[in-house]
């Protein structure tokens, strides 16, 4: 199953690429499609690229509603 999850830009990157941090995993992604972000805010993250910004109580609602449900939004 393929979900689009809330991950916190942690850097940003040359050539529209950024390092997100998913529930503490760091991973690279592309930024090409949400190009206003700065450092600390959410997107949206689905294979790889953010697809929109997200805003940050939406974020923890999302993520926390993963927690209780024992979902690894992480996961691929």
């Amino acid at each position: 199953m393929c979900l689009a999850v809330p991950a916190c830009v942690e850097s940003l990157m040359d050539g529209d690429r950024a390092v997100v941090s998913l529930e503490g995993l760091k991973r690279e992604i592309s930024v090409a499609l949400v190009p206003e972000i700065a450092i600390g805010d959410y997107v949206i993250v689905h294979v790889g690229y953010a697809l929109s910004r997200l805003d940050p109580d939406e974020a923890q609602r999302t993520l926390a509603l993963f927690a209780e449900i024992g979902g690894d939004a992480c996961a691929s």
